[in-house]
């Protein structure tokens, strides 16, 4: 998702907020989004996914009242129906419809069949950006718990909020040879000026062999260990703490993509659940030697469709779950007091949360906090963040944040610091150094994006 994110987000950085005008040209719209609720749904022939068709324009803003016909499909044992039964429109199933937006929107269900199946839905217009979206219909099976030992997870406790930000380019970053500035044109180590900005944390991403050709960072091996060594020893240098992320890939890792390390490529079921735990414990050791012992971990990136696919594909829940508790119990064999997160990509998607969370506890995965990415393009409203994450630390009793999120700064750390109450743990941001939003201009200098962040901490007492 994160290659998607990176194009997409660019002309979405405003999509949920209103314009400011009072009449919005329909012909202004260029591109179609497609929202969905959910992204997996039990094939069983009458399953279905809500998804929310809207328009935008070159500027990311939604055309509240186009009225543009829009062709809908669906490939894989599915079929689609109108969401609105009020209306004249045909509510039997099928593979296509043809249907006009109203005030901007157009609701339409995807329905499983009884094959499980990845299922690819595609929304058209003349003239517009077609959007498109992928749904997994999954046959859960009866669950088997991981362990039927005391859990090592699921009791931690955090003394302080967390205002975080991902910052895994740095190293790129520095490699180029771009230094950081404050808003006083002062050069400094940008750990620094995030840390007088508010942030107490930093996030970093780590693959296997990312040097690899398929890998993340070719010949250069950017995300590796050694890097994520010497970065670790800065953050802590810097009086921060840091969230240490598995993507458990040489390459990026999301709903749409968990490829496995070119390494592990042919083993074996037992071998790689092996894997997951030696490879774990190895960086956690690595780690801890140097003095510079993770503060969260996350075992799995986005992991909501599984990881190490096939094996550990949504529709092989025990599988996952046994991959994500070799993981986990090779965090705790070196630091046991260390929390872990399941992050999945379901900022405003509540059922399809439910659905993960469930089928881990059901097989006793033992966890501390949920965390949540946050994209408006993908994931909702933020009145859908807000209930979301309420409703998961209401029913889970765990810790609940938003792990990855970019625009609507200020908006989204409201919620993700008051939404789930005593259980709302705060956010990390996603690459503020370099991509869209930037807090830094093209010569490194301190921008507005920055700016917010004090007033944040200081809300929300952040230390």
């Amino acid at each position: 998702m994160k290659k998607l994110v990176l194009i997409g987000i660019l002309f979405l950085s405003t999509f949920f907020l209103a314009s400011a005008q009072n009449k919005i040209d329909t012909s202004a719209a260029t591109e179609i989004v497609v929202m969905p609720y959910q992204t997996t749904i039990i094939a069983d022939g009458k399953a279905k996914a809500l998804i929310v068709i809207s328009v935008i324009d070159k500027q990311g803003n939604a055309v509240t009242n186009a009225s543009n016909t829009i062709e809908l499909s669906v490939s894989g044992d599915a079929a689609l129906l109108f969401a609105d039964q009020k209306s004249s429109r045909n509510s039997t199933p099928a593979k296509t419809l043809t249907g006009k937006l109203s005030q901007g929107k157009l609701n339409v269900y995807v329905q499983s069949g009884r094959d499980t199946s990845l299922i690819k839905f595609q929304a058209k217009g003349e003239k517009l950006i077609t959007g498109s979206t992928e749904i997994r219909t999954v046959q859960p099976g009866i669950p088997h718990p991981v362990t039927t030992v005391a859990p090592i997870a699921g009791n931690a406790k955090f003394g302080q909020k967390i205002l975080g930000a991902d910052i895994s380019f740095l190293p790129q970053l520095e490699a180029r040879g771009m230094k950081f500035y404050n808003e006083n044109g002062k050069q400094e180590d940008v750990l620094k000026i995030l840390k007088d900005h508010g942030f107490n944390y930093i996030r970093l991403r780590l693959f296997d062999h990312p040097e690899n050709a398929k890998g993340y960072s070719p010949n250069k091996g950017f995300c590796d260990l050694p890097h994520t060594l010497a970065m670790a020893k800065r953050i802590k240098a810097a009086g921060m703490k840091f969230l240490l992320d598995f993507h458990y890939s040489d390459t990026w890792a999301d709903p749409q993509r968990q490829d496995k390390p070119i390494a592990w490529q042919n083993l074996n079921f037992t071998t790689l659940k092996d894997s997951v735990f030696t490879y774990t414990k190895s960086v956690m050791q690595t780690l801890k030697d140097q003095g510079t012992e993770p503060d969260l971990v996350q075992v799995g990136n986005e992991i909501n469709h599984g990881m190490l696919w096939p094996d550990g594909e949504i529709n092989n829940l025990d599988s996952l779950a046994q991959f994500i508790f070799s993981g986990i119990k090779a965090v705790k064999a070196v630091s046991p007091s260390t929390p872990i997160m399941l992050h999945i990509a379901l900022g405003g998607q509540n059922l399809e949360a439910r659905f993960f969370i469930d089928n881990m506890l059901k097989r006793k995965v033992p966890f501390d906090v949920i965390g949540l990415s946050y994209y408006p393009k993908w994931h909702g409203t933020l009145s859908d963040l807000k209930m979301n994450m309420a409703d998961l630390a209401k029913r889970y009793h765990k810790y609940v944040m938003v792990a990855e999120y970019s625009q609507l700064k200020e908006a989204v750390n409201d919620i993700a610091f008051t939404a789930a109450g005593d259980k709302a743990l705060g956010s990390f941001i996603w690459e503020p150094l370099n991509t869209w939003e930037s807090f830094f201009d093209r010569n490194g200098k301190a921008n507005s994006f920055l700016q917010v962040y004090p007033a944040i901490a200081k809300k929300y007492n952040v230390h």
